[in-house]
């Protein structure tokens, strides 16, 4: 007791279970399509993902396939623009990705990030890892895509999901 006032210290765990979760939004995907594909329009491009379709994206990715987070536009250049979302550590990372005609990746975006650490997948120079790979290229965390101490599974899992988005590019749609 100091003065008359007592302070009680809550335990650190405590605290943690009391602090709200939130997700910080950097980008909207209408944001975002301005910013990858500026002054450019975007036509919703459906994805129906076969089971057949579904294992060769796998099989080829490495990475399973979780039906419904995928959503695909095509850009009146030719180019496309993909949003998806990955598991960080425990919760959702919702990106976007733009490639190019030829299926090039020219720009990733993280747009919503839910996750207390590893927000440094933002980071410019990490994203930057990505443009100009394409389906068949390495694209794999430790070896092509340089890791970021404290934020590995958020690296890992959106180095999975672009190297998924990838291929289901080259399978499901070039390859129609």
């Amino acid at each position: 007791m100091f003065g008359g006032s007592r302070i009680v210290f809550l335990p650190l765990a405590v605290a943690a279970i009391c602090a709200p979760a939130h997700a910080l939004v950097y980008l909207s995907v209408e944001q975002a399509q301005q910013v990858m594909y500026p002054g450019h329009s975007l036509t919703a491009l459906p994805l129906a993902l076969t089971a057949d379709l579904i294992s060769a994206i796998e099989h080829s990715s490495g990475v399973k396939v979780y039906a419904g987070s995928l959503r695909a536009w095509q850009a009146d250049d030719g180019g496309y623009f993909f949003v998806d979302a990955v598991i960080g550590k425990h919760d959702l990372i919702t990106y976007a990705v733009a490639l190019t005609a030829e299926g090039k990746v020219r720009q990733t975006e993280i747009l919503e990030y839910r996750e207390a650490y590893g927000g440094e997948v933002r980071n410019v120079h990490w994203r930057a890892q990505f443009n100009g790979r394409q389906h068949g290229d390495p694209v794999k965390i430790g070896r092509d895509i340089q890791n970021i101490s404290g934020a590995t599974l958020s690296c890992e899992h959106v180095t999975d999901g672009i190297r998924r988005l990838l291929a289901t590019y080259a399978i499901a749609i070039a390859g129609r």
